[in-house]
């Protein structure tokens, strides 16, 4: 029963970095810092048609990521089909500008969800078909969020049982999500 148990703890740590979305963006970002993405959060970017608030930009040798997070706090929420069709909408926007930046026009430009929870079928079945990642909870089946989470060792700080709700505030509040940051 112990893995269930820190699964379970894990499951809980993540819900409990609301009720913001931006720990849930910094932890998004921290997983793919570790994967050796250049990332920046939380950015105003100039589409064709609009200006767009990104939470999670990543950039790495060829590839370029615009992330949106959705961070739900409470059970049981999903992500349905309208989430990844709005956010390829603005991947969309958003792509048409970076291809004019010098050296972007051989570059993968793809747009992201990544959700602490889970997709619908159809959601599944458009991220595939548009060229969507989707991330979630257990999506895909290997290398999803928890799979990601576990790999590298990024356990929210809000999965500690031995601090208190308060005090995994504070420690948000001052941008602290990982444990791994506490010993830094």
């Amino acid at each position: 029963t112990k893995p269930f148990a820190a699964r379970y703890q894990l499951k809980q740590g993540i819900m409990e970095l609301g009720p913001s979305g931006y720990p849930f963006e910094k932890f998004v970002g921290e997983i793919l810092s570790h994967q050796g993405y250049s990332v920046q959060v939380g950015q105003i970017v100039k589409g064709k048609c609009v200006n767009h608030e990104i939470d999670v930009i990543a950039l790495a040798d060829h590839h370029h990521f615009m992330i949106e997070c959705k961070y739900h706090n409470q059970r049981g929420t999903v992500c349905d089909v309208k989430i990844p069709l709005y956010i390829q909408s603005r991947f969309k926007d958003v792509e048409a500008e970076w291809i004019k930046i010098p050296g972007h026009a051989n570059r993968t430009h793809q747009g992201w969800v990544v959700t602490n929870t889970k997709f619908t079928t159809d959601a599944i079945q458009y991220g595939n078909c548009s060229g969507l990642k989707l991330l979630g909870w257990d999506y895909p089946v290997k290398g999803s969020l928890k799979d990601l989470i576990d790999e590298f060792g990024l356990y929210p700080i809000t999965c500690l049982t031995t601090l208190t709700r308060a005090e995994k505030q504070q420690l948000l509040d001052m941008k602290i999500v990982l444990c791994k940051e506490i010993c830094n």
